[in-house]
């Protein structure tokens, strides 16, 4: 083999060797990466079937039950419910009408979390479950609105 079709070879390995290298980082960038979604977004169908994401919004009044350590409850954004369900220890800070931020997946209408977390103290809230709630507080207000408009006609 000639010198220069050596040098050809190795410079195609290492740019192979890279390539493949590349892959492998970003595939596993891709899988861990966790995207929040509100309840109004997965009521629309917006949030990915069979992929872990997170959901955060208020732990509706009285929808928490309690069976050992499996317990049941209802995220709200004020707008749209998802029911979730968890299977472990609730943090401490875990109360009804609170922040609450869950992760986990989507299954059959059902939000199997893997993970809860509350909010840390009185003011607050993470900036995805705040946005989420002011979302759909605006479309609670909107389709309110259009209610009032069409029982008056």
């Amino acid at each position: 083999m000639k010198p220069r079709h050596k040098r050809l070879a190795i410079a195609g390995g290492v740019v192979v060797a890279v390539g493949a290298i590349a892959a492998l980082v970003l595939n596993a960038f891709q899988s861990n990466l966790v995207f929040f979604y509100s309840p109004t977004q997965i009521a629309a169908k917006e949030a990915p079937a069979n992929r872990t994401f997170r959901i955060g919004g208020l732990v509706q009044e009285g929808s928490v039950k309690r069976d050992g350590v499996k317990v049941s409850f209802v995220v709200t954004d004020t707008g749209s419910t998802v029911p979730v369900v968890y299977e472990g220890i609730l943090p401490d800070l875990f109360k009804e009408g609170k922040g609450v931020v869950a992760q986990g997946q989507l299954q059959g209408g059902v939000f199997v979390a893997r993970e809860v977390l509350a909010k840390h103290d009185e003011n607050y809230m993470p900036p995805e479950a705040a946005e989420a709630l002011k979302h759909g507080a605006q479309v609670n207000e909107q389709v309110g609105k259009s209610v009032v408009q069409g029982a008056g006609r």
